[in-house]
């Protein structure tokens, strides 16, 4: 399931109380697409870690009643899904890691809804999130009662085009969406070792732009980029760089849209469009549009859709309505 379809998947999710397990590679967005599509509909989160956890996080602390039997007190969390009195959605983040002891307790609270007498709230819904077993990331598997407790195990997985509608969206440089879009392997380069060095996924390659966002030296870019997210994708996008970096102002293209030099190299075409997608307002568009002409079609129409994403208001200029009708084929 893509992002956007998962993001989309969880607002029914939230707003029917069906709990449901989110599992993927690392650093695919799990956590924040979750917490997003909460915020988003206005519902509490509440986000529990049972790979830190004790059992009696979710069934409560045992203590010795007048009775001679021992009653289990809720406290923490528990204690808040008891009481909730507005909608609430409970997020068990990494559950693939947590003892057996601790899923078993997860797994009367998340079909019967109750635990050791106290029941949970009519307001709180269930959802969860893990990696996957072959991802070396201490995932030791889910008990099979546990799994069955969820109404549906839905799988993300990376997907570039959603990947740069929120890079656009969160301010990521326009030179590493561009390229993301020349070579989209490298948003999903993902593998696992017990070395300490990371690889490439939506997560590293983010903290890579948030990096360059920050003002990094450029001389250190490229073991700072080898540290965040591989020596491979390092090694590119310094490449990539080092070319972008000698093409011609974004607003010399606009003010001599015709004469602007084209370049040959596709990942130039690509950071070129990249970065008129930044600039395209209603009062550039013609001169843009021009230059875009020049350039081959898929990478216009990126750049259009780009432009689009980050200035919703170009859909409306005379320009953008009769270049994208030509267009209609690719623009879907």
């Amino acid at each position: 399931m893509k992002p956007l379809e998962l993001s989309g998947y969880l607002e029914f999710v939230f707003n029917n109380k069906y709990p449901v397990l989110v599992k993927s590679k690392p650093g695919c967005g799990k956590s924040d697409i979750i917490t997003d599509a909460a915020q988003r509909i206005g519902q509490k989160l509440i986000i529990s870690h049972p790979v830190v956890s004790d059992p009696t996080d979710y069934k409560g602390l045992p203590f010795p009643s007048k009775k001679g039997v021992a009653e289990f007190i809720p406290f923490g969390d528990l204690h808040q899904l008891i009481i909730a009195k507005e909608p609430t959605v409970f997020f068990l983040d990494d559950l693939g890691q947590a003892t057996p002891a601790v899923q078993a307790a997860c797994m009367q609270l998340l079909l019967a809804r109750r635990i050791n007498g106290h029941v949970i709230s009519d307001n709180v819904t269930f959802i969860a999130a893990s990696n996957r077993r072959e991802d070396k990331a201490g995932v030791r598997g889910l008990l099979e009662p546990v799994k069955s407790r969820f109404v549906s195990i839905v799988e993300l997985e990376v997907d570039t085009n959603d990947w740069v509608k929120w890079a656009i969206q969160h301010n990521m440089p326009t030179e590493l969406i561009a390229f993301v879009r020349f070579k989209p392997d490298f948003l999903d380069d993902f593998s696992p070792t017990q070395d300490l060095v990371n690889s490439a996924s939506p997560r590293t390659v983010a903290n890579v732009g948030k990096q360059q966002l920050s003002g990094l030296d450029k001389k250190l870019e490229f073991e700072v980029f080898k540290g965040a997210a591989g020596e491979a994708f390092a090694t590119e996008y310094c490449e990539f760089l080092r070319i972008i970096r000698e093409l011609p102002s974004v607003d010399q293209i606009i003010l001599t849209p015709t004469t602007a030099i084209v370049p040959t190299d596709p990942g130039a075409q690509f950071a070129i469009s990249a970065a008129l997608a930044r600039k395209l307002s209603d009062s550039n568009i013609k001169s843009i549009i021009t230059y875009l002409d020049r350039l081959p079609e898929e990478i216009a129409v990126a750049c259009i859709k780009d432009g689009v994403t980050r200035t919703p208001e170009i859909n409306h200029t005379r320009e953008f309505i009769e270049w994208t009708s030509k267009k209609s084929s690719l623009m879907s």
